[in-house]
């Protein structure tokens, strides 16, 4: 019998429901074995008040964030008060301590009947599970991952908790389950605890083998959101703009003496967590003006919902195919549709960094919620819009630029970039731990690491924003809730470009690094822990009776999908990667990665010698034309000497200077570029050390006034719009598209 009548009426419509999957495995005769650990996300573990200014009298260890929220509407200011942090420390503010709560209540449910946790830990007490074999690792989410360390010392009582329970269930490795930003919290544990003291736990290098048997990432943000980038530039993401559009100017009106968006900015741009989730990698990952790995995306249509709770159909998605314009993702930020939508060549931008910041916003007629865009002043918001289109390259510098004190707090705890070398010491410092990009997982080969998250949501992938209309009283910027496309399928909607994904973390983002990243032995991955990519397409439930469903994809409904729940199930229980069927992959992840020339193994110190020496050597004697093939040709074969004692594989020639990279360009043999010149107009190189390079009879001079020498012969026809995002391009060669292609890869257009 159904066991309510909701259940009764969703029965009669849809035919019977599937036993959850406790119930299912317990008569499989599955048992619990691994301890699980539980590692929530931003917003979703329980805060509680410790102490306060005379506002919160009353409110002592009650929540401030998470339950009812019944404070945000009694006392809305007091509220917001003491959720921020403070803007030069990232600590605590002077009298007000706020601390995580504790135990799997933590975060077992966000808000009243809004689960996170409380299903999985439903399920898995049907085989046995209690609270001695699991334990939710809650945080303050809103501090720097090391500052947790530093002021409560969390990281410690992980470490300390995780050890007890291995010891405790005779000597079983624990399970880990992180969830959003939980992800990147858990990859800086790792490395803490590694870690010497005092910046780290001091358990050595095979700690993580000894207590770790899997991490099953939940809808891991592991190269950022570009949700991020319009949560902390504006306060707003895709929702904010359909209530702009439903309910114009509310949101930035000064009701009930609540200036609801500002005080939303100030408050959020203290919690330096946000900033852990910045898009990391630039240019090679996300794209660029002109590129993007899921340029060609086509929005997915679906027949009929799937009702296979184990597995979703690998034949389900159909795609429907329109006359739709091309979207540019790697314009993260663009000032109008126009400009989204422009040839590169055709954007005149005029650069911010620069700028003076000019007469203050604040205004007398308006209530004065400070925000750092107060600093600005009309001239830096002026700049800002006429820079037009920012990438992944540029999104930093826009974001010191609006607000500088939030990004050097940031910037001394996280770090965005791709490592060079991962054996430089400078990657022991715990600002690259959750960036990885900048960090290598453990010395594990026995862990396994998984990535399970929803697919088949438009996610936020871009921008289109423009200039407020009230800017002396409102944040100064807002995305353009009227830039729509006029197709169905088309990925542009109220201003915001989606792509694939779990409606808040791109497919990219959550995928790339188990499908390429880590999988096999690379540099991000020296042990060769084994990697999974489990994806569940999202099916939303049928009527409202079914609550947020089954078989959710959505970044926090996931956490109800019993297909989702079944595989960390079996996992806990004993099971591998292999024993769930491997991968299980309904989007384009494998295909997008293949187009992100990522280097991934290692480069070794004699390697770097030979290559420098001949460079050297070349650029000082600077040799007849008839001797380069020879000497082209030496350069190879130190390459080839260093791959072979170093057992490095294929790389890029990261030690060249642009200089030689120029001269050996003209070394190529005829055969590698058949074609004629026709003419080379600009290329652009962005490196600051030469700047934009102009042909001046056949001498490029860079805007400082370099110059380098580029051999016409047999090389293709060079655009304005061409561009070499990186140095480290290595050789280029025509190929039969039509592109420049680079030594590690990389195409030119």
């Amino acid at each position: 019998m159904p066991a309510s009548f909701p259940q009764y009426v969703t029965e009669a419509i849809t035919g019977p429901s599937p036993d959850p999957p406790g119930v299912k495995l317990r008569k499989e005769g599955l048992k619990a074995k691994h301890p699980v650990v539980f590692v929530p996300g931003i917003v979703t573990g329980g805060l509680e008040l410790w102490e306060g200014h005379q506002c919160a009298d009353g409110l002592f260890r009650k929540r401030l964030w998470g339950g009812a929220f019944g404070e945000v509407y009694r006392r809305p200011l007091c509220w917001v008060e003491h959720m921020s942090l403070d803007n030069e420390t990232g600590l605590d503010p002077p009298g007000i301590r706020i601390r995580p709560a504790c135990g799997l209540v933590a975060a077992d449910y966000f808000a009243p009947g809004y689960f996170v946790w409380a299903v999985l830990i439903a399920n898995l007490a049907r085989i046995g599970y209690e609270e001695k074999t699991m334990y939710m690792a809650s945080y303050d989410w809103r501090l720097s991952f090391q500052n947790t360390e530093v002021r409560d010392q969390t990281l410690s009582r992980i470490k300390s908790n995780i050890e007890l329970m291995v010891a405790t269930n005779g000597g079983n490795k624990a399970v880990i389950i992180p969830h959003s930003m939980g992800a990147l919290y858990f990859l800086h544990f790792m490395k803490w605890v590694e870690a010497p003291a005092p910046m780290g736990g001091g358990g050595g290098p095979d700690w993580c083998a000894k207590h770790i048997k899997a991490v099953m990432n939940i809808g891991g943000p592991f190269l950022g959101v570009p949700k991020a980038v319009s949560g902390l530039f504006s306060a707003e993401a895709k929702d904010i703009a359909v209530a702009r559009a439903i309910a114009p100017g509310v949101l930035d009106k000064d009701l009930f003496g609540f200036q609801t968006l500002q005080h939303i900015m100030r408050m959020s741009r203290t919690w330096d967590s946000t900033m852990s989730m910045i898009p990391k990698g630039g240019a090679t990952i996300w794209g660029d003006l002109d590129w993007s790995p899921e340029e060609g995306y086509i929005p997915i249509k679906r027949k009929q919902k799937n009702t296979d709770t184990q597995k979703a159909s690998q034949d389900g998605p159909e795609r429907k195919i329109s006359e739709i314009k091309r979207a540019n993702y790697g314009r993260i930020i663009s000032f109008g549709k126009d400009v989204a939508e422009a040839l590169s060549s055709d954007i005149e931008r005029i650069d911010f960094r620069d700028a003076v910041k000019g007469q203050s916003i604040a205004n007398t007629s308006c209530r004065d919620v400070w925000t750092e865009y107060h600093d600005m002043g009309f001239g830096g918001i002026k700049a800002v819009a006429e820079y037009k289109v920012y990438t992944a390259g540029s999104i930093l510098d826009l974001l010191h630029f609006v607000a500088p004190k939030m990004m050097d707090r940031g910037s001394a705890h996280f770090s965005y970039g791709i490592a060079d070398d991962l054996d430089d010491p400078k990657y022991q410092h715990y600002k690259y731990w959750s960036n990885p990009l900048e960090t290598k997982l453990p010395n594990a080969p026995e862990m396994e690491v998984f990535s399970l998250y929803g697919v088949g949501i438009p996610t936020e992938r871009s921008y289109v924003y423009k200039l407020s209309p009230s800017a002396e009283c409102a944040i100064p910027f807002q995305i353009d809730s009227s830039a729509d496309e006029q197709f169905e399928d088309s990925c542009l909607k109220g201003g915001v470009y989606t792509v694939d994904g779990d409606e808040t973390v791109p497919v990219l983002s959550s995928g790339f690094m188990c499908a390429k990243g880590w999988r096999g032995k690379t540099r991000f991955n020296p042990s060769g822990s084994r990697m999974y990519i489990r994806e569940y397409d999202h099916y939303p439930p049928t009527n409202l009776l079914e609550g947020r469903g089954t078989q959710s994809g959505a970044h926090v409904d996931i956490m109800g999908n019993f297909a989702l729940i079944e595989d960390i199930m079996r996992v806990a229980a004993g099971a591998t990667g292999e024993e769930l069927g491997g991968d299980q992959v309904h989007s384009d992840i494998f295909k997008w990665s293949e187009k992100i020339h990522l280097q991934l193994s290692c480069i070794r110190f004699w390697t770097f010698v030979a290559i420098s020496t001949l460079d050297h050597s070349y650029n000082n004697t600077r040799p007849h034309p008839r001797l380069r093939g020879s000497i082209f040709m030496l350069w190879m074969m130190s390459i080839f000497m260093g791959w072979v004692f170093n057992s490095i594989g294929p790389f890029i020639l990261m030690s060249c200077s642009f200089h030689s990279l120029s001269d050996l360009w003209s070394m190529f043999p005829r055969c590698c570029c058949p074609m004629p010149v026709d003419s080379i107009h600009s290329l652009h190189l962005y490196n600051s050390s030469i700047g934009v390079l102009k042909n001046e009879n056949d001498v490029f001079k860079g805007s400082n006034g370099k110059e380098t020498q580029i051999d016409l012969l047999d090389v293709k026809e060079l655009r304005s719009s061409d561009r070499l995002g990186r140095r480290e391009l290595g050789i280029l060669k025509t190929t039969n598209a039509g592109f420049f292609s680079g030594g590690n890869g990389d195409l030119l257009a």
